[in-house]
């Protein structure tokens, strides 16, 4: 019998990606369970169900929130966060539907459910009506390339980095604003990651920042962290999170970092970087002028990010995970078993 079967779909560049990623290579003992079908798909989890009904393991672990519907086996998954539920522009009737009718049950079925952070851990208890004991923060981490020696990113002029997508939990309407608004936009270019689409062109053109705001595809780790240190400092004024990893990357890094003071990026940040009212962009702005005006200020968040990022390690996480995998029925040796590849 297969001890613990691994969702490896997830594995990818992205925020769950890169957990999955990171598990499978430091617990050797998960069998990767593959398959054509994305666990994204909105039949998912019916398929799944039936899948592992066929397989038998004895403990499913998925780290993304698609957990299966209608097998009566034993199954751990991750829940990042609720956004969304929590963030009414990224919801919608059908994703809230999902929350109730699958994910709240599910929560209650699973024999633990791991996510990233004490803020997310108490959103999840709240909502979904379950005992602390039952959700573990397993926290996040960084790892390499994200380090602070290496290539640079050198486009010709001095630029503040913003990483995300363009949802509107992101907040970047509010920080092209602000930056619109500041000192620097004249002498300090604003870098965008990811491909330019008509919404954000069209604000930048409002705006009238066509020369100050530029877009860069990172299409790999490495690609970004060139970027992030080539970058002046990090933009992420983001409402939203059940983590925030690009803080942690930027700081990693060796470049400053101003975010939020909301939500789960103060327990990431803590001291190490400038934290603002996401929805004030007064302050964004003065955050921005006083990164690129301060050497003294960059120079001390440069050191306390160094330290901060001391704090994660996937290690760590790893560790956490295989605790809870194995208080939920997995076997007490980790990594026993061939690592083979299963899919449907």
């Amino acid at each position: 019998m297969i001890d613990v079967l691994f969702d490896a779909r997830w594995i990818g560049n992205h925020g769950i990606g890169r957990i999955a990623r990171e598990l499978q290579r430091l617990l050797p003992g998960l069998t990767p369970f593959h398959g054509r079908r994305r666990p994204s798909h909105p039949l998912d989890g019916i398929l799944l169900g039936a899948a592992l009904s066929r397989i038998g393991p004895r403990l499913f672990f998925t780290p993304g929130g698609n957990p299966p519907i209608g097998w009566s086996g034993n199954f751990v998954f991750s829940l990042l966060d609720l956004n969304l539920l929590c963030v009414p522009e990224n919801s919608s009737a059908i994703k809230r539907a999902y929350y109730r009718h699958v994910i709240r049950p599910a929560c209650h079925r699973a024999a633990s459910i791991l996510t990233i952070s004490e803020y997310s851990k108490r959103e999840i208890c709240e909502w979904a009506g379950v005992g602390e004991e039952k959700v573990v923060n397993v926290s996040c981490a960084v790892g390499a390339p994200f380090t602070p020696s290496g290539k640079k990113y050198d486009p010709g002029y001095p630029y503040l980095l913003y990483v995300g997508n363009r949802k509107p939990h992101k907040n970047l309407p509010r920080l092209l604003k602000a930056y619109s608004l500041s000192r620097v936009c004249k002498e300090v270019k604003l870098v965008l990651s990811g491909q330019p689409d008509r919404y954000v062109l069209e604000e930048v053109r409002r705006l009238g920042m066509e020369g100050n705001v530029e877009f860069l595809d990172l299409p790999s780790d490495a690609d970004l962290s060139d970027a992030y240190r080539g970058a002046l400092a990090l933009m992420y004024p983001s409402f939203y999170e059940g983590f925030g990893l690009p803080p942690l990357e930027a700081m990693a890094c060796g470049i400053p970092v101003l975010t939020s003071n909301v939500c789960s990026i103060p327990e990431v940040v803590g001291d190490a970087a400038i934290t603002i009212d996401p929805f004030d962009m007064g302050a964004i702005a003065d955050g921005i002028n006083r990164l690129v005006h301060d050497d003294s200020l960059r120079v001390a968040l440069r050191e306390k990010g160094l330290l901060r990022v001391n704090r994660f390690s996937w290690d760590e996480t790893a560790r956490k995970t295989w605790a809870a995998l194995k208080c939920a029925g997995a076997s007490d040796t980790e990594g026993i078993m061939e690592n083979k590849s299963v899919g449907f």
